[in-house]
C-alpha cells in the first residue's frame, strides 16, 4: 500500500469524513475508546463505511507513526448504487452483465479482474464492504486504470444483491470448480451476474444454493484449480463468444 493511501490520526480522519474525500476502509485499534473514535465510528456508520476492528500491531504497521488508535484508506474512486447502476443497465441493453466479487482479497487479483472486465464489456463489479480486497493505488495500477471506467458497488451483503438481481431478471452463474457442468454447456447471452469466490475457499457454501447455475472450466492438468483472475476472464471471454455468435 502507498503511503498516498493512508490517513490516520483522529483529527485527520474527522476531517475526511466530513468532506468529499471518499474512505474505503477505517482501522479502529480493539479494546480502545474515546469520545473522538465514537464519533468517527458513528460518522463512518452513517455512511455506510467499513470499520476493522484490529490489534494495536496492525495500525503500527500501516503507519510506522502516531495513529492515536484509528486509521483509514482512501478510495481512488467514487462507489456506485447498486440499484443505480442495475436500473441504468437494464434500460439500455438487452443483455446485461456484472461481476460478484465474494470475498477476494488479493488486492492484485482484484485489479487483473477489473482489468478483464473493462476489456469484456462488464456494466459493473459488485462486493461486499467485508472481506473485499481493498482499491487502492495498488488496484487501480494492477487494472491498468480500467477501474475507472467501470462501476463499483459496495453491498452489506452478497446474498442480498443475488436477491435483487434475480428480481431484476439476471441469471446467476457461480464459478465453482465443484460443479459438474461445463462452462460450455450453459447458455450465456442473456442478462447475467458472474459470482467469482475467493481465492482459499471458492464462493461461500450458503450462497451457492442460491444461483441459478454452477459451472466450471475444464482442468486437464494435474493442479485442480486457477487462479481467480484467469478463471474468471476465461468465463467472461466465453461470455464474449456465446454473444457475438447469436
Amino acid at each position: 500500500m502507498k503511503k498516498t493511501d493512508l490517513i490516520f490520526g483522529i483529527y485527520p480522519i474527522i476531517e475526511a469524513l466530513s468532506s468529499e474525500v471518499h474512505l474505503d476502509k477505517i482501522y479502529i485499534q480493539k479494546d480502545t475508546s474515546s469520545s473522538k473514535l465514537d464519533q468517527i465510528i458513528d460518522d463512518a456508520s452513517k455512511k455506510g463505511l467499513q470499520i476493522n476492528y484490529v490489534p494495536s500491531q496492525k495500525l503500527d504497521q500501516l503507519t510506522k507513526s502516531n495513529h492515536q488508535g484509528v486509521a483509514a484508506i482512501i478510495s481512488p474512486i467514487t462507489l456506485t448504487p447498486l440499484e443505480e447502476v442495475v436500473e441504468k443497465t437494464l434500460n439500455n441493453k438487452s443483455a446485461a452483465l456484472f461481476i460478484i466479487l465474494d470475498q477476494i482479497s488479493d488486492v492484485r487479483n482484484f485489479g487483473a479482474i477489473v482489468r478483464t472486465a473493462e476489456c469484456t464489456g462488464v456494466d459493473a463489479i459488485i462486493i461486499p464492504k467485508t472481506g473485499s480486497a481493498p482499491i487502492t493505488g495498488d488496484a487501480v495500477k494492477t487494472s491498468a486504470g480500467a477501474i475507472f471506467n467501470i462501476p463499483i458497488c459496495k453491498v452489506d451483503h452478497i446474498k442480498d444483491a443475488i436477491y435483487y438481481l434475480k428480481a431484476s431478471g439476471i441469471k446467476t452463474v457461480g464459478a465453482t470448480e465443484k460443479s459438474s457442468k461445463n462452462i460450455y454447456d450453459i447458455k450465456l447471452d442473456e442478462s447475467l451476474a458472474i459470482i467469482m469466490g475467493s481465492e482459499g475457499k471458492g464462493i461461500t457454501k450458503s450462497v451457492l444454493p442460491l444461483l441459478d447455475e454452477q459451472a466450471a472450466l475444464p482442468l486437464l492438468g494435474e493442479i485442480n484449480s486457477l487462479n481467480v483472475s484467469v478463471a474468471c476472464g476465461a468465463f467472461l471471454y466465453e461470455i464474449v463468444r456465446q454473444r457475438n455468435l447469436a
